[in-house]
């Protein structure tokens, strides 16, 4: 089984606009459908709720890594951490990281996420296919963010 995600698109968007949409925490928000508490700080804890209808009881929780303007922003999180009353906080999580490269008429942005083989043998597959379906959506939702 594999123990990465990634995920290329090509967009209609200038890096510029999509740096935005990737490192504004309201921008972000309103794409990946989550209401995030604050802004997005190298180094801290970015938390919030899931805004996907029958996901509001989901709890946004990532440490953001790296923002390395306007090509990479990296963050940690639990995935597919959305059982109510379960602790994920032991859990190694994984590194999600948005590359963005400039291209003819607009931005090449690529999404991976690595690390599932570190999370316990229970959780893994199902993270890994949820979180696959996952990002195929969002590069989807951010497509038509940044399209628009």
């Amino acid at each position: 089984m594999s123990n990465s995600i990634e995920k290329t698109i090509d967009l209609k968007a200038p890096v510029e606009k999509v740096w935005h949409a990737l490192t504004d925490h309201e921008a972000f928000g309103t794409w990946f459908r989550v209401k995030l508490d604050g802004l997005f700080v190298p180094g801290a804890r970015s938390t919030g709720r899931m805004t996907v209808p029958g996901y509001e009881h989901v709890t946004w929780n990532a440490t953001v890594k790296q923002m390395e303007p306007p090509r990479l922003f990296s963050f940690t999180w639990h995935p597919y951490a959305i059982e109510a009353g379960v602790d994920y906080s032991g859990e190694t999580p994984t590194l999600v990281e948005f590359r963005l490269v400039p291209i003819a008429g607009g931005t090449r942005l690529t999404v991976t996420e690595t690390g599932f083989d570190a999370l316990p043998p229970n959780r893994m597959p199902d993270a890994l296919r949820m979180n696959e379906r996952g990002w195929t959506a969002q590069m989807g939702n951010i497509q038509a963010y940044v399209e628009r």
